[in-house]
């Protein structure tokens, strides 16, 4: 057995102890469906499908109420802020690109720190709302360096400065710390806004220690919910910025003005009303995050770290190439691969559903057709007993070998 062969059996083989450590009980009634692995959405845990089926219940009724606003106050201990304000609206995470009209006035300046196809976005949303956008890019699998951000920082004057954490098309991992630190040192008045889509639940995040502005993410990946919640932190900085505006916001459903009472309204367990807002999301949102802080968020970044680890150790000694170009950039929630010479992309992510393994292929334009996706956050890594990464490496190389490829 070469030594290669024989670290991928050790990889294996942890994987398959760890899960079969703290293997659940199976659920009475369970579907049986594929495997989602992709980046978000994520599997789900049982209590909270449980809670997505409550009955019909009015979003003024006096058992919701309390809900809404103990959801408000878990995400604090989530992103470990004392006094942000969370935003919890009914809509996809793109939807916190679009608030930050409420921050933006024509012709303010916004330095968009780009890893891929998400930064892309981000930048041509602010341009929607008046922002003169400069993007600083990377190459493929890179991320700007932090001398690039000082340089651009010092070069002019902006009124905000956004980084993807984590860029889902990509999987590169950006150092906000870092970044937030530097932009406090070189341009005070710049606030610090983070799309966390990919990152809140599964990456560090320390709000008020790394005094960050804003931070942006959406109920589907790391906070284990289905899909339509946009959910936005916004700093007592970034609330006077709102408040301070000389221009009207150019937005009616994305207006601070409208949900800021309705969310201090359910945080003081008054019923308050601008939107209905998704009652059996916010029951569903609720159940995820009393999992979330049943623990300190230390254990959880640490988990998650240890099982990128694993699985970008497996990818690695499978002869495997990531798309991220070093490990300090690289996510520790998801994972992006090339395709080995020879291996159809297509057939590999059909290989793997007929094995009930769901990944996703390329996104990013440039180089779609080229790598796949495999998201690795919430429950996949928090309950390894349910032996969801160990599927993934399991068809991931029987499917490998359907098509002839053989392990470096």
């Amino acid at each position: 057995m070469s030594q290669s062969t024989s670290r991928i059996a050790q990889v294996s083989k942890h994987l398959s102890s760890a899960a079969a450590a703290l293997a659940p009980k199976a659920v009475a009634g369970a579907i049986d469906h594929k495997l989602c692995m992709i980046p978000g959405p994520i599997e789900f845990h049982e209590d909270v499908l449980k809670a997505m089926a409550t009955p019909a219940t009015s979003h003024v009724d006096p058992q919701f109420i309390p809900i809404f606003g103990e959801s408000i106050e878990l995400l604090r201990k989530v992103l470990i802020t004392e006094s942000a304000q969370p935003f919890i609206v009914s809509g996809s995470g793109t939807l916190g690109w679009d608030m930050m009209v409420n921050l933006i006035e024509k012709g303010d300046k916004a330095l968009v720190c780009n890893t891929g196809y998400f930064g892309d976005r981000f930048g041509e949303c602010l341009q929607v709302y008046g922002a003169e956008v400069t993007n600083l890019k990377a190459p493929i699998g890179g991320r700007p360096t932090l001398q690039e951000i000082e340089k651009a920082l010092r070069a002019d004057k902006y009124k905000m400065i956004t980084i993807t954490h984590v860029d889902t098309s990509t999987g590169v991992l950006s150092d906000i710390k870092a970044i937030a630190e530097l932009t406090r040192r070189v341009s005070p008045e710049t606030l610090v806004v983070v799309d966390g889509v990919c990152s809140v639940g599964s990456e560090e995040i320390r709000f008020d220690q790394w005094d960050l502005d804003v931070v942006i993410t959406g109920s589907q990946k790391g906070l284990g919910v289905p899909p339509g919640l946009s959910i936005v932190i916004a700093s007592q900085r970034a609330l006077a910025t709102f408040q301070n505006r000389k221009s009207p916001i150019a937005s009616y459903f994305s207006n601070w003005q409208r949900w800021l009472p309705v969310m201090q309204a359910y945080e003081s367990r008054k019923p308050s009303y601008f939107a209905t807002p998704a009652v059996q999301l916010i029951y569903a949102l609720n159940a995820s995050l009393k999992h979330i802080t049943a623990e300190p968020m230390e254990v959880r970044f640490e988990k998650h770290a240890k099982a990128s680890q694993d699985f970008k150790q497996f990818i690695t000694d499978i002869g495997l190439k990531q798309l991220a170009v070093s490990p300090q950039g690289a996510a520790n929630g998801m994972t992006a691969v090339y395709y080995p010479a020879g291996v159809q992309g297509p057939e590999l992510v059909s290989s793997m559903a007929k094995k009930g393994v769901q990944i996703a292929g390329g996104l990013h334009a440039q180089i779609a057709a080229q790598y796949f996706r495999v998201g690795h956050m919430g429950i996949s890594v928090t309950e390894p007993g349910r032996n969801h990464i160990v599927k993934v490496v399991e068809a991931l190389k029987a499917s490998l070998g359907e098509q002839g490829y053989i392990a470096k």
